[in-house]
């Protein structure tokens, strides 16, 4: 290691130190707040073309929490860290979450250690103020069989100790594949709770995700208490042309009972943050969806 990169790691430990008193904090004691926010994915082309409008808007709405889904070369839609601190505590939010792939290139298996781009990533998400980093995809590659994947898990377990040095944790977001796809007679999202540490990753549980999987989610919040501390709250209606059998539509319009698996999460599922995501919008555009969702949040207490 050269030395400009080592004061650069010193300069941003104590950095990291600083901002994550407080989620450190909280994690220690179990007294994590219930929170609302909303994934900045739902207005992605909103955000695309104008992020800090777009964040006003949001801000407007009542909006207060947001998770990223645009983390590239260092910067989050565009900002540095510092910029986007700025423009977030300007406008009176906070991002606790942010989506980021943890992919094969990330883990380098005959170094046992992570690529500096995910070091970055980590130290980044922690100068950010965030207290998840959430992987929302696990590729093809790495679930082709039980070993492989079972293997990989270890990866996720070693990604929740680095996350940790910084007062965060590491989190899951599932898709529908993990549901319907078995190895060994075993689900892919079995193996994947059964062989990570729930003291070091969390889950991220998509409750309209996983339908097209053919999965229920207070099924699954029964199956696994405790372990999903976040949630992207979301509702599903038959799909009006997308790949699945069910698209998201505005929350509480859909088959999911969203109230009722809210109230079960917040009880059972060691559930803290509601993370509202919608993706599809019958003929509304994004921001009329996401205010009405946040409206619907509200009514229901959360």
């Amino acid at each position: 290691m050269n030395t400009s990169r080592r004061i650069f790691l010193k300069k941003s430990a104590l950095a990291v130190a600083a901002t994550t008193v407080l989620p450190r904090a909280l994690f220690a004691t179990g007294e994590q707040e219930i929170l609302t926010g909303i994934q900045l994915y739902s207005i992605r082309d909103d955000m695309k073309k104008d992020p800090l409008g777009t964040l006003k808007l949001l801000a407007e709405m009542g909006y207060t929490n947001v998770e990223h889904a645009n983390y590239a070369n260092r910067k989050f839609y565009g900002y540095s860290v510092s910029e986007f601190n700025k423009i977030l505590n300007d406008l009176g939010m906070k991002m606790p979450s942010g989506h980021t792939v943890l992919g094969k290139g990330h883990w380098d298996e005959s170094k046992k250690d992570f690529s500096d781009d995910w070091k970055y990533t980590v130290e980044d998400a922690a100068a950010a103020g965030q207290q998840y980093v959430i992987s929302p995809w696990l590729d093809q590659s790495l679930r082709e069989n039980y070993d492989d994947l079972k293997r990989y898990m270890d990866v996720f377990n070693k990604c929740g100790e680095l996350c940790n040095k910084s007062g965060m944790k590491f989190g899951y977001h599932n898709h529908d594949f993990e549901f319907s796809q078995k190895l060994n007679s075993e689900t892919v999202y079995d193996i994947i709770l059964t062989n990570t540490d729930p003291d070091l990753v969390t889950q991220q549980l998509d409750i309209g995700n996983l339908y097209n999987g053919g999965a229920n989610a207070i099924e699954v919040l029964k199956q696994y208490p405790g372990r999903f501390e976040s949630m992207h709250v979301k509702d599903e209606i038959a799909s009006e042309g997308s790949d699945g059998k069910y698209e998201s539509t505005i929350l509480g319009e859909g088959i999911v009972n969203v109230k009722e698996v809210l109230d079960f999460a917040k009880k059972s599922g060691g559930t803290r943050h509601f993370i509202i995501e919608q993706e599809s919008y019958q003929g509304l555009t994004p921001m009329q969806c996401v205010k009405q969702d946040l409206e619907n949040m509200k009514k229901w207490g959360f």
